[in-house]
């Protein structure tokens, strides 16, 4: 049999065996001296202490939250790349591919030409639909400054 109790002083549950009644401990919480009471039948435990702890004697209620909207994704995946799902499905869909100039800029080079006959020998002659000019002009963040800058638009099946 324990005994279950309180320290006076900062109210930590404690629990002794019965045969130490009457003993004086330090409380392992607040370290103050205790006086273990006698047992009573208000602080006598018969059992397993784990088993009827106030832990395993709380009663939880759980609940799983209802909505009338849609659930909503909380990672998002991202899209497979369009290689890879012609690849998956095995038709050969409608795709497009930019190239702007300055991405192909390095330093002193200019790879321009060289990019987008890579990419114009990749996709083959026979798959290419059309090959569109863009002009376009943008602000550089650095400067604050408008500049202008071309590149291609090739439609092809892929």
């Amino acid at each position: 049999m324990d005994i279950v109790f309180k320290c006076p002083s900062c109210h930590q549950q404690l629990e002794v065996e019965a045969a130490a009644a009457g003993q004086t401990i330090g409380c392992p919480a607040c370290g103050k001296p205790i006086l273990i009471p006698q047992p009573d039948a208000g602080n006598i435990k018969v059992g397993i202490a784990a088993h009827t702890s106030a832990a395993s004697k709380e009663e939880k209620h759980f609940s799983v939250p209802v909505s009338e909207k849609p659930v909503e994704l909380l990672i998002k995946k991202s899209l497979p790349t369009l290689e890879a799902a012609a690849a998956k499905d095995g038709t050969r869909k409608m795709r497009v591919k930019t190239v702007r100039h300055s991405d192909c800029k390095e330093v002193g080079h200019d790879n321009f030409d060289a990019a987008v006959t890579r990419i114009l020998n990749e996709i083959g002659d026979e798959n290419i639909v059309s090959i569109t000019p863009l002009n376009y002009s943008y602000v550089e963040l650095g400067s604050q400054k408008i500049l202008a800058d071309f590149g291609v638009m090739i439609i092809y099946r892929g």
